[in-house]
Formats: structure tokens, C-alpha cells, sequence
């Protein structure tokens, strides 16, 4: 299946998304697209699966132009879109969710659960993953729970497959198992649009790119034409010699000391401190234990005994307000569940945490907490019309600018970051990146829990790192390269 797109516009209200937009989906090939957030690029696959109608331009699937009027009939046709947000139900298993919408029944009417366990066993086995199918999926892993929904998506003979950031929440083995996955796809002929921030992903696993900007799209070519300096220039307009800043400040006195703390789980006693304006990096494979000892210094989980003092003062915290109060914040990885309320406005959510200093008498000053939400969505460079508007309608990047602006509103002396550049685009990194600077140049320390190699190693003063739910050690920043990382953080010396 060949799918052309040409000329494809949409507007929201005032907003013109999309502008003079082409792309063209071979069979048995990836195409990569990429863009900042906000750039049109999910917008653009939504017009294709019907989710949205375009306002101009045409699609054709093997030269007959064709418009899907809902994602159910774009899917019945073959072509499925695999969003970010995954369509699971946790509360069925596995094997319920891949048959939920065409169960196997007997001749009797019944539901046929060995014929469909079989069958889903030997779709297993022909694309060499393995899942607990009978195991509800809100008790499995995000990759299995993914898995299943691609495992779904082949369950209808799909021959085109959308990927929207997919790799975002997988393990490095779950990774390596989707990409697998991905070339049996292209061997049975299936076209694959993957959608990503990775650059070093695109450009190992895909055959093809277009690169999206402002709802344009600016560049298409074979992925061997093009290299990561031209697709950043072409996704920011503007070339990035240096994508991580140059670390400036000289970490002055410890302002932080964790001593043997155990958080509840199977972790080692945990020890180390943190620098005046030091960024402290914390590495470490998935499911080492880097957020669990995150939540626990925060006060979000309990721990079984240990110190934490700060300033010279020993703290108790048996909960996230009593951290905040002693001048903690904490950026959780999950910005849409933890760090955000998606139906409030930018304005209520950077003033949320801040309403005790900005309303000490109960009384609601709205003309002063307006000005202080503006002040400091201009500050991060958070790109809205307007701070009334809900976050649900910001990109990814602009939705974490708002979640790190809400937290510098209170003035912490120290912020927690977990996973701070997840999911964002190129462009909004190196904004976080100079924010983390321009943050440590003012005295405030950061510790920066990070599955990205490259950006423990370009931001981190020193590297702590995990293993096991224990610190397997900590670099300083001449001793920290990714071999050394990488050997801690498998048990190796």
C-alpha cells in the first residue's frame, strides 16, 4: 500500500495548524517524521486515520484518492495509528484487550477464549515477543501493554502502521524488541510512520524522513541524504552548534546530605549530597530504583529510617508539603498525571503551588495572580496565545515549561527532575537545558534523574548511579563516560 498526502491544510478556530503539507508512505519502508511539538506532525496522521477532516488538499492510497471518516474505518482498511497515549483497558487482560472489539466465539455464540488464546500464542511466537496474555494489563509494563496494541494492530492486517513516540516509556530490552518487531513488519510489506525525538533511533531503524516546522513540512529525502545537523536546522530554522550549553557554575559548599536512607522495597541504604548550584545526574537501567529514591527524599513514598539534611538541619518529611515548605521541588517524570491538572488553565497551574504566598489571607487576588503566571510563562519562553488558555492545549515542551514554572514560582533552594526532557522536541530541550544553567548560575541545585546517556553526560556535574536499588557509585564529571556509566549501572565495578 502506497499512501499519498498533498497539500493537506487545517485550521483550528484562528489557528492555522497545517499549511501546503506532502508526505508519501511506501510499502516495506519507515518513514520517519519529525518536528518540534506543536509542529503539526500528529495532527497531520490524525487527518489521514479520519480522527480530523483536512481543509484542503487530497490523500490517495495507491493512486485512488480516499478520506477515512473515522479511525475505526481507517483501521477496517488497514491503516492504524498507535498514539502515545495507549488505547488499553487495565482492568481486562491482555488477551481481552486484543480481541475486544472482534472476539472468536463458538457456534453457540459463546466466547471462544482457547481458540483466541491460541491463536494470539501463535502471533506471538511468529513475531518472537513474549506476553503474559492472561495477565490483566493494568498489572503488566508499559512495553507489554505496547506491544499488545501493535500486536493488535497486525491482528487486522494493517498495512500501515502509525508509531507516535513509542519508544518513550520502554526499557532498552523492550526497545530492541519493538525494533525487531519493526523489521518483520517491513519484511511482510507493511508502510511504517514513526514519529520520534530520538535522533539516533530515526536514524538507525528508518528509511525515510520528513521533518515538520510551524505545520510545513520542509524537507523529505532518503534518511542516508540528510544528516542530525540538517534535521535540526530544518525542525528549529536555526542551527544548534552546541546542544548542551557549557556548565559554567562551580558547585560551592553541600547544601543537601542523604545518609543511609532505605526507602520501602528492595533497596540498599542510600547515601550521597548535593553541591550549591550543582546539577547532580542520576543514572541507572529502567527499574533500578532512581524515582522510587526520588519519591522518597520528597516525602510522595515512606522509607524505613536514614537522614536527610538540608542546610545543616535535619528534616522530617513524612510528606510532599513538608518538602516543599523546607524549599524542595519535584518534577515528576509523568507531567500529565502528576505534574498537571489538563482541564485548568496555564494561568491556575503555575499558580496552584503558589497560592499561599500570593493569596496569605484566604481572599483570591486574581489581577496579582495573573500578572505572576504571565511573568513567568514569559520567563520560560512558554509558547501559548494566551495563559487562559487549558495546558491540555500546549505541545509537550510548552506542557513541562509550565510544570518547571509553577515550581520556580515557590523559589526552591533544590529541584528534583525526573526525566525532565521526555518526550519533548530538540528545540524546547535546549531551553530546559539553558533554564538548568540559568538556575544553577543563581544558586539553586538540581538533581536530574535521566534515562538519556548523552544528557547525564553533556548537563550532569557528577553521575550518580543505581543499581539494584543501591548507588553503585558517583562520578565526577572528567571520570563519567558512557562505558563507565553503563558498567556501574549493570553491577560491574
Amino acid at each position: 500500500m502506497e499512501i499519498t498526502m498533498s497539500g493537506i491544510a487545517k485550521a483550528f478556530g484562528t489557528n492555522q495548524v497545517l499549511r501546503d503539507v506532502d508526505i508519501c508512505l511506501k510499502a516495506g519502508r519507515v518513514h520517519a517524521l519529525m518536528g518540534e511539538n506543536g509542529a503539526g506532525k500528529s495532527t497531520l496522521m490524525n487527518i489521514l486515520v479520519g480522527i480530523h477532516k483536512a481543509d484542503a488538499g487530497a490523500i490517495a492510497i495507491d493512486g485512488r484518492e480516499t478520506t477515512f471518516h473515522s479511525a475505526r474505518e481507517a483501521e477496517l482498511n488497514g491503516v492504524a495509528f498507535i498514539h502515545q497515549e495507549l488505547n488499553i483497558w487495565p482492568n481486562l487482560t491482555l488477551l481481552e484487550n486484543l480481541y475486544l472489539m472482534r472476539p472468536k466465539k463458538t457456534r453457540f455464540g459463546m466466547i471462544d477464549k482457547e481458540a483466541m488464546l491460541k491463536e494470539a500464542t501463535k502471533m506471538c511466537e511468529d513475531m518472537h515477543i513474549e506476553l503474559p496474555l492472561q495477565k490483566e494489563a493494568g498489572e503488566c509494563s508499559v512495553g507489554q501493554q505496547q506491544m499488545t496494541e501493535i500486536l493488535r494492530i497486525l491482528m487486522l492486517d494493517a498495512k500501515v502502521v502509525i508509531m507516535d513516540e513509542p519508544t518513550a516509556a520502554l526499557t532498552e530490552r523492550e526497545t530492541e524488541t519493538l525494533f525487531t518487531m519493526m523489521k518483520k513488519l517491513k519484511e511482510r510489506g507493511v508502510a511504517i510512520v514513526y514519529i520520534s525525538h530520538r535522533m539516533e533511533e530515526v536514524f538507525s531503524e528508518c528509511d525515510d524522513i520528513t521533518v515538520m516546522r510551524d505545520g510545513h513540512s520542509i524537507i523529505t529525502c532518503p534518511i542516508g541524504d540528510i544528516s542530525v545537523d540538517e534535521v535540526v536546522k530544518a525542525m528549529v530554522g536555526r542551527s544548534i552548534d552546541e546542544f548542551y550549553p557549557e556548565r559554567t557554575t562551580i558547585p560551592g559548599d553541600t547544601v543537601l546530605s542523604v545518609e543511609n536512607l532505605s526507602p520501602i522495597g528492595h533497596f540498599e541504604p542510600i547515601s550521597f549530597n548535593l553541591r550549591k548550584g550543582e546539577i547532580l545526574g542520576v543514572s541507572g537501567l529502567m527499574g533500578a530504583g532512581r524515582t522510587e529514591i526520588m519519591r522518597a527524599i520528597f516525602g510522595v513514598d515512606a522509607h524505613n529510617g536514614g537522614t536527610i539534611t538540608l542546610h545543616g538541619k535535619e528534616l522530617h518529611l513524612k510528606k510532599p508539603e513538608d518538602a516543599i515548605k523546607a524549599g524542595i521541588a519535584f518534577i515528576t517524570e509523568d507531567r500529565k498525571a502528576e505534574g498537571l491538572i489538563l482541564d485548568f488553565s496555564i494561568a491556575s497551574n503555575i499558580t496552584l503551588p503558589n497560592l499561599g504566598h500570593l493569596c496569605p489571607s484566604n481572599i483570591m487576588h486574581r489581577e496579582k495572580m495573573l500578572s505572576f503566571s504571565q511573568d513567568l510563562s514569559d520567563r520560560l519562553g512558554v509558547k501559548t496565545q494566551s495563559v487562559h488558555l487549558p495546558v491540555s492545549s500546549l505541545s509537550g515542551g510548552n506542557q513541562q515549561k509550565v510544570v518547571i514554572a509553577k515550581w520556580i514560582g515557590l523559589s526552591p533552594s533544590i529541584i528534583i527532575m525526573d526525566e525532565p526532557t521526555r518526550g519533548i522536541d530538540i528545540g524546547a530541550k535546549r531551553d530546559i537545558y539553558d533554564l538548568m544553567n540559568e538556575l544553577t548560575n543563581q544558586g539553586v541545585s538540581i538533581i536530574m534523574v535521566s534515562s538519556e546517556l548523552p544528557e547525564i553526560l553533556g548537563m550532569s556535574d557528577r553521575v550518580m548511579v543505581i543499581h539494584e536499588g543501591g548507588v553503585a557509585g558517583i562520578l565526577n564529571r572528567a571520570d563519567a563516560t558512557a562505558e563507565s556509566i553503563m558498567t556501574l549501572a549493570t553491577g560491574g565495578q
